[in-house]
This record gives C-alpha cells, structure tokens and sequence, in this order.
C-alpha cells in the first residue's frame, strides 16, 4: 500500500495543528499585501475577515472563501474564539482600538503603520505590550526586517562617516488630496459602506469620497498626513542607527498652496500639502545631539555638493551628515552609499553583526511576526520599539497642527509690535516626554489624544 506523504508528513508538509489561524480587520487596500504574506501559499489559515466596505474586501473574499466574514471587528473578535492572531490593515483612526481590542482576548497583532492615530494611543499600546509580554507584536513598517536597514545600522557603527549631528529626511507623498476644505455637499453613502462603522471613533460626520475609501489619509480625523504615512518607513532608517528615543523639541513650516481658492473655508482638518518639521534629539551616551529635518510635499533638501549635477537624488530618502563624511540611502535604507565617492572607494564594510531576516523587507517582515507567533522568536518591529517612533513622528504633527491654532499676544505695551495681536501657533515645541506634554504652549496639547465618540474607548 503507497501512503500519501501528507499523511506521513513529509517534506514540506504542515499539520493542521501547526498552522497559525489568522484574522484581517480591513481587507482591502493594505491587506492585499500583509494577510496574503502571512498566508503564504497555505502555510498558515486565514480563518476570518473583517471590512466595513463589502466592495473593497470582495477581492479577498473570493480569495479566501473559508474564511467568516464580518463588518464590525468587535463582534468578529468576541464571536469567533479560533483566531490565533490579528493582521490590522485600517485607517490610521482604527488602529489602537482595534490593536487593543485585539490583546485584551489573548491575540498576536500585526499593524499597519503608523502604530496609533494619537501619541496618547501610543503610549497605552506601549503599555500593553508590557502586560501582555507572550503576545508577538509587529508594526507594518516592512523595512525594518531588511537587509539594507542593517548595513546601515552596521556602517554608523562602524563610524563610517564620524559622529552624525544631522539627517534629512524627504517623502514624494502626498500622493492624496491634502491642504484642501471640509466638504459643505452630502454625497450618498455608497452600497455595501457602513459609514458609521467606517468613522468608528471619530467624530460623526457626513459621507464624501474626499475622506473614503483612499482618500482619509490626508484629513486629521482619520489620518495622519504625509509624515505619518512615510515617517515611520524613512525616519525608522536614523531611529534605528542612531539610537533615537524622543526629541526634545519641534518645528514646522508648511504651505496651503490651494488656500487662496477658498476664501473663508474651514482648512484645519486637512493636513498641509507640504511640510518641514526640524526635531531636535538629546545626546546619547557618546553620541551628540541631532537635528533631524523632515520634508514632503516634494520638498528636499539641497542636493549634497558630493553628487555630480546628473546623478539621482531618490523621491524618497535619507542623507546623514557626519563628521567625516556622509551617508545617502533611499527607503528603508536601500542603497545605502557614503559620500564623497573617495569614502566609499577607501571603507572596508564591517562584517555583519545584526542577524538578518529571511526574505528581506518583502516577504519576510510578515513572516517574521508569524514566527514570532509561533515560536516566540523577536520581531523587527515590536511595539516596544514601534511605541517610540510612532509617537516622534506623531509630534511632528503636533508642529503642524500648531500652525493653524491662533493665540493673542497679551502685552500692555502699546509700543510693542506683537502686543494684543493674534498670531498663529508657535513654530517651535519643547516636548517633555515624561509628562507627554508641550511645556511652552498649552494650546497644542489639545492634539496629544483624541476624543473618542460615543461607543468607542481605548481602556487598558
């Protein structure tokens, strides 16, 4: 009698009982990548799906037909007790509550980033991964299990380019509508959406397709802006290098370029269409303090004099300045090359001292937390790490969102130029991270955490 090798389990065989049973809250966008990646041709199962919008999840539906399907993730989660771990791929709003939710029932998360919609989310997700330390955590900033990210992490050490003082960081995104007013027309709310499951915790507003379902990124509501999308992806690069925890000040500049065309509309929901924020970070034992400045919107910085006039400059990247030299990479830290060409020329790389994660920042960062899952093995990036760069990128938001927040300058002086006028926010916070608080304008704290609406907390 011949015997099947799955029933001998051989070579590539996974019992049943091996197999990780994943849940996705939000199957559409994001999630065409991360629950596929976890799936991995059938080594793990996709037990149930989640979506509010029933024509952006039909493609993964069809996928995974087996699965269960469900619009509200709380009755997903208290409903089906099979579900070993949690892949999130929702706007930025969701997050925490869902994530939360989600480890509160014994459930390994995997979360798109940015981590938390607020820094206050931050810090309560950050708190749960202390109380619930046997659950694998990960943050969908998929370059932190590449190998480029640690060559570059290895050539710092090394000091390939000297004590760093200085990096610039720049994003091609918004690749969104941003900068623009809040919509007065109602528009209908389209078949299959659950429009007030889709707003969750924000506050109730009317639906139109400037907010959904692509579009949300850009208003404050729901997202983060540009810097929230691509700042835990590019600044992940020097936060890992350089051992930054949280900068101790703020700054921002941005532009409303589409301002004009709206006379007297409402433009503080919608995050700028281009911005720079300078954040200042401590010294670090040996290490000296660092500006880092951040662009988007298209803006970068000024073309190192080390590059010829016809070489790239990448839409997205990082430039380390040191003192002796400097090091120019693109997301995620890839093609990582030092300046000027001589240093490169005359550096002897390091042999690798960081263990690297099979399958790179492709399929190996969604493999990395199901092994984590499974065996207990880290992750690239837990939330213990994730906690603090998504709360640095969240206050450079809080520069932002300052810009637009008038105070009076309350000056018995007449001749004082700034006395009794009104001016917009201040351009620079001191940020006290042990407090989780602005010290020099009280007016920003306001951004800090938001209001949930009735129906929605985010308790510990």
């Amino acid at each position: 009698m011949i015997v099947p090798r799955h029933v001998l389990g051989g070579k590539g065989f996974i019992a049943p009982s091996d197999k990780l049973n994943i849940a996705g809250i939000g199957a559409g966008g994001k999630a065409w990548d991360n629950i596929p990646g976890a799936y991995k041709d059938g080594q793990e199962n996709i037990v149930a799906l989640c979506d509010v919008n029933d024509s952006r999840a039909a493609e993964m539906y069809k996928k995974f037909p087996n699965a269960k399907t469900y619009k509200d993730f709380r009755v997903m989660l208290e409903k089906q007790k099979d579900i070993d771990a949690v892949m999130i791929s929702t706007p930025d709003h969701i997050h925490a509550i869902a994530t939360l939710t989600a480890m509160q029932l014994g459930k390994h998360v995997y979360v798109e980033k940015p981590l938390t919609h607020s820094i206050q989310e931050a810090r309560v997700l950050a708190a749960a991964a202390k109380k619930y330390p046997k659950l694998a955590t990960q943050m969908g900033n998929q370059g932190s299990s590449g190998d480029d990210m640690r060559k570059v992490q290895e050539w710092i050490a090394a000091g390939a380019i000297g004590k760093v003082t200085r990096i610039h960081v720049w994003s091609d995104r918004p690749v969104w509508i941003q900068g623009v007013p809040t919509p007065k027309e109602v528009m209908p709310i389209p078949a299959g959406l659950d429009w007030d499951l889709w707003l969750g915790p924000a506050p109730k507003r009317d639906y139109h397709s400037v907010y959904a379902p692509f579009r949300w990124r850009g208003w404050w509501d729901f997202g983060t802006g540009a810097l929230g999308d691509m700042g835990c992806h590019l600044i992940d690069v020097p936060f890992r290098a350089l051992e930054l925890t949280y900068p101790t000040s703020v700054e921002a500049s941005m532009s409303q370029a589409w301002a004009k065309d709206f006379e007297g509309a409402n433009l503080t929901e919608s995050a700028p269409m281009a911005s720079t924020v300078y954040f200042q970070f401590p010294k670090r034992g040996k290490m000296p303090a660092v500006e880092l400045i951040w662009y988007d919107g298209g803006i970068q910085p000024k073309r190192p004099d080390e590059l010829a006039p016809n070489e790239y400059l990448d839409t997205n990247g990082v430039l380390f300045e040191g003192s002796k030299g400097k090091l120019l990479c693109s997301i995620f830290g890839s093609f990582p090359r030092l300046l000027p060409t001589k240093l490169q020329q005359e550096f002897k790389a390091p042999k690798p001292t960081l263990t690297r994660i099979p399958g790179g920042h492709d399929e190996g960062h969604h493999q990395n937390w199901v092994s984590a899952c499974k065996n207990g093995t880290p992750t690239s990036s837990p939330f213990e790490y994730a906690c603090k760069l998504t709360e640095t990128v969240l206050i450079g938001n809080l520069a932002i969102r300052s810009q637009n927040v008038k105070k009076k300058i309350e000056n018995s002086d007449a001749n004082n130029y700034w006395a009794n006028k009104e001016f917009p926010g201040r351009t620079k916070l001191l940020w006290d991270a042990a407090q989780m608080k602005v010290t020099n304008f009280d007016e920003a704290n306001q951004f800090v955490q938001r209001k949930y609406r009735e129906g929605w907390s985010l308790s510990l």
